[in-house]
């Protein structure tokens, strides 16, 4: 009975949801669980390739690696990875200054980082000179702003670098991802997925020696440590409907930015789908609800939308309705 539609929809209904990830359950992530092992259980090894098959199609690169933990987690892997000489960190907010801080500390640990510069992401098209990488945030959950994609793919180009894409808000919501070398992100925010698994995606070669288990990249792709088997297994049947899931993402967007028309912080083309940013605070009618309390922000309040994911193209954003201005 717990694994009904009826009762993942009703357990649903019981905590919405205005925050970043993990969405509401989608029936396939329960339903999708089993045993597993990452090691001679052949079953598990199919689902496990289909889903990093289609993962890597979602962020328009040729491989990906899973690892246990979050999209922080695998950003970790990356920069100690891909990253080194000088590099350009694209300031967009609180993300982006975290990318700066995990650089400075892999600079200092491993040297392969020899200088970090940073640039404001509004200032892109003032920047000069040589770099080897470009290390940005595409959405900035935190200011519930959008980063252009084209002005990324633009500056790396000027600069002769490659990319390096913080893709934890972005990743299967927003188009593009393809411009960049090399992606990170995590399993339970626009892939709809259980929280649990951190991926990389990436199209160059993997140019540092590390030396520490935890943070070379290869101890994931060569499976030495227990994987998120069961963040995998849920995503397997959710990715094969995910354009159906992403619509009711869409929905709601577009039911909260015409609600609440009058109070928005940014204009379309700096709005990520996953989140809103108002210039009023908000409050919910329903008691139960969860609003979303950014770490840091010049918002008064931002609002996210996979809450009703679990309808997909069913969704008509009625969840906004119980939403008012505080």
């Amino acid at each position: 009975d717990m694994l009904s539609i009826d009762a993942i929809n009703a357990m649903n209904a019981e905590k919405p949801l205005f925050t970043a990830g993990p969405a509401r359950l989608v029936y396939g992530n329960v339903a999708a669980l089993r045993p597993c092992f990452g090691r001679g259980d052949q079953a598990f090894l199919d689902s496990y390739a289909n889903v990093l098959g289609m993962i890597s199609d979602i962020a328009g690169q040729s491989k990906t690696v899973a690892m246990q933990g979050s999209g922080t987690s695998a950003i970790e892997v990356m920069i100690a990875n891909f990253l080194y000489g000088n590099v350009l960190v694209v300031d967009s907010g609180y993300y982006a200054q975290r990318l700066h801080s995990i650089a400075s500390i892999r600079a200092r640990r491993d040297q392969f980082i020899q200088n970090i510069d940073v640039v404001d992401w509004q200032s892109m098209d003032d920047v000069s000179g040589r770099y080897d990488w470009v290390l940005a945030v595409y959405t900035e959950t935190a200011e519930a702003t959008l980063v252009s994609i084209t002005a990324l793919a633009n500056l790396t180009q000027r600069v002769g670098a490659k990319l390096a894409l913080d893709s934890t808000a972005s990743i299967g919501l927003e188009t593009g991802h393809g411009v960049a070398d090399v992606t990170a992100f995590s399993s339970c925010k626009g892939l709809f997925g259980l929280t649990g698994a951190g991926f990389i995606s990436y199209s160059c070669e993997v140019p540092n020696e590390v030396e520490d288990m935890i943070s070379a990249l290869s101890t994931y792709a060569n499976k030495k440590t227990t994987g998120p088997y069961h963040a995998i297994l849920s995503l397997e049947p959710v990715l094969r409907q995910h354009s159906d899931h992403r619509e009711a993402v869409v929905t709601n967007k577009r039911v909260f930015c015409e609600r609440f028309a009058e109070h928005l912080m940014y204009p379309p083309d700096q709005q990520p789908l996953l989140c809103t940013a108002l210039n009023v605070t908000l409050r919910s009618t329903d008691p139960r609800a969860v609003l979303y309390a950014p770490r840091q922000t010049k918002a008064a309040s931002i609002t996210c939308h996979i809450g009703e994911v679990h309808l997909g193209r069913a969704a008509t954003g009625a969840i906004v309705d119980i939403l008012d201005v505080g």
